[in-house]
């Protein structure tokens, strides 16, 4: 066995199927969160803060995006770095997103957007779709720099 492979078969990816792996959880990332707050929304109006509980599959996948950031640190190390910075960046926005819903809810007033966690989430996927979609610019910008 290769010693330089400390994955196995994940290491058999070649770094653009990692790229567009993470663009691809990225997006998932973004359409769970629009989810998570449609029910959230739904929850606090049919039993307020209490009934208010994190989205399970939200959470899934910041987790799984967040695993893959880490370990898109040991394929490309620049990229990986700054990707996962944004990616936990993102993901502390969103918890204290939650708690603050849950604030709202306790207020009985109508549960914001959770917008810190979306541009956040934009960022993330600006930066996702720079590392995998490069080689779209890359003769422009090459002829340029």
């Amino acid at each position: 066995m290769d010693p330089s492979s400390m994955f196995g078969p994940i290491d058999a990816l070649s770094r653009s199927q990692v790229e567009f792996i993470l663009l691809g959880l990225v997006i998932v990332t973004m359409v769970t969160r629009l989810l998570a707050h449609r029910a959230h929304v739904s929850q606090a109006r049919d039993g307020g803060a209490e009934a208010m509980s994190r989205y399970l599959p939200h959470e899934i996948a910041s987790a799984v995006l967040i695993l893959g950031s880490f370990y898109y640190t040991t394929v490309a190390r620049h990229g990986g770095i700054v990707l996962s910075m944004l990616v936990l960046g993102t993901f502390l926005t969103d918890f204290f997103e939650f708690e603050s819903r849950k604030v709202e809810a306790r207020k009985d007033g109508e549960l914001e957007r959770p917008k810190a966690a979306v541009i956040g989430s934009l960022f993330v996927l600006s930066y996702a779709a720079y590392q995998t979609l490069f080689y779209v610019i890359a003769p422009v910008w090459n002829s340029i720099v």
